[in-house]
């Protein structure tokens, strides 16, 4: 799933995550639950994240439903041609606090230029999308991981 309605949330109050919630908080925090793993992608803006990305993680913290973002398995992919450590250092504070399953093995920087991207948006360079196709691999790998543990429980 894609979600494109960062713009679309509420200011993150902490009075306010009670019910009833602003319908844009309950479509992302239903959004996250139905979903096995999440990939964040984030740029760095001013030597961090920028707000609007904070402010939907700090809308994920208070979900306590099942699949939340609580032990959900997560990574991330910054395909500036710049960088993100900064970004990448808060991200990793606020899911950790969350609770979330960090993957390591799935987190990647892949520098992407304007050259790189065709007239549709979508990344045309065949090196590029072989490593992000590797990185949602492991992640999905993972995942099915977890699933075979827990079909062998008793």
């Amino acid at each position: 799933m894609l979600y494109e309605r960062v713009s679309g949330l509420p200011h993150f109050n902490p009075d306010d995550d009670s019910d009833p919630l602003p319908a844009a908080v309950v479509d992302l925090r239903s959004r996250i639950r139905t979903a096995d793993a999440a990939v964040l992608s984030t740029p760095e803006y001013a030597g961090a994240l920028p707000g609007s990305f904070k402010n939907l993680l700090d809308w994920t913290i208070g979900d306590d439903q099942p699949g939340s973002i609580y032990q959900k398995p997560v990574a991330w992919v910054n395909v500036s041609a710049h960088g993100a450590v900064n970004a990448h250092e808060s991200l990793r504070k606020v899911l950790r606090y969350a609770t979330a399953e960090i993957i390591e093995e799935a987190c990647a920087e892949v520098s992407v230029t304007h050259p790189m991207v065709d007239d549709d948006g979508l990344i045309a360079d065949e090196h590029v999308r072989s490593h992000l196709a590797a990185v949602l691999e492991t992640l999905a790998g993972h995942v099915r991981g977890i699933d075979d543990e827990a079909s062998r429980r008793p």
